[in-house]
Parts: structure tokens; C-alpha cells; sequence
């Protein structure tokens, strides 16, 4: 798991989860720092903006349907955004990072702190069975 995990900076693997910290939330928009927590989906843009692709503050549904700051490819290539759901549908779904062959960045509540799971992973726990789809943030876009 080299490359994008080696170069993950050190605050981002102490990230704690708080499901009350999501993108365009009250408390996340009075005090964005990660210190204080995040869920799945704010966690990922973070690590989406450290490494200059940052994305606007959209939730899960508003990102799989989005075409402006996105795009949905059949693979996964580092830094694409996976999202799972128990029913393969968008609204409410988590969202990970493909970090490597087989590896997903992630914050979520039953880990604490961000992990890295496999597909294998996300399909043996019901909440995150069925992966929705890949996103990867567009190339050169305005945010």
C-alpha cells in the first residue's frame, strides 16, 4: 500500500469520526478542522484537497449525480471516489478513497479513525454490501 497512503499526511490517519461533521454542516462550516472530527464524506474531500483536487461540499446523493465537479468511471484509479450503500442506491451512502490495488480510504464509525479496508471488506458488513459506483473529481475544474 505505497504510493498515496505513504504520502497520506500524519493528521489525516487521526482523524476521529463524528457523524455530525458532514459537508456543508453547521458545525463544519463554523470550524473545518478535521481535529474535531468528520464522517465519511467530509473526510474524503479533505484528503481529496490536500492532494489538489478539491471538491464542493456536496453529500452522497448530490455527488453521485453530480457531472460538474465529477465523473463516473467503471474502475477505480487512486484518489476515485468509491460509494457503498446496503441497497446500491446514492442517498446516504459512504464514501471511501481507492488508495491502492484493493485498498479504500475511509472514515467511518465502527473503525473510529480513518482504515483500510478491501472490497472484501465492504461487502461482508451489510451497511456497505453493494459498492453505488466510482466517481473521480474532473481535471482543471472551477470549484
Amino acid at each position: 500500500m505505497e504510493g498515496l497512503l505513504a504520502r497520506l499526511p500524519a493528521d489525516l490517519w487521526t482523524v476521529p469520526y463524528a457523524g455530525s461533521r458532514y459537508p456543508g454542516s453547521p458545525a463544519a462550516t463554523a470550524d473545518p478542522d478535521l481535529a474535531l472530527g468528520g464522517n465519511c464524506q467530509l473526510y474524503a474531500y479533505e484528503v481529496l484537497r490536500r492532494f489538489g483536487r478539491p471538491l464542493p461540499p456536496l453529500r452522497s446523493a448530490e455527488l453521485w449525480a453530480d457531472r460538474t465537479a465529477t465523473l463516473r468511471v467503471p474502475e477505480p484509479a487512486p484518489l476515485d471516489l468509491l460509494l457503498f450503500s446496503p441497497d446500491g442506491t446514492a442517498y446516504g451512502a459512504h464514501v471511501g478513497l481507492w488508495a491502492a490495488e484493493d485498498a479504500i480510504l475511509h472514515l467511518c464509525r465502527e473503525a473510529g479513525r480513518p482504515a483500510v479496508w478491501s472490497r472484501a471488506d465492504f461487502a461482508a458488513r451489510p451497511r456497505y454490501r453493494e459498492l453505488v459506483g466510482v466517481k473521480r473529481v474532473r481535471a482543471g475544474r472551477p470549484v
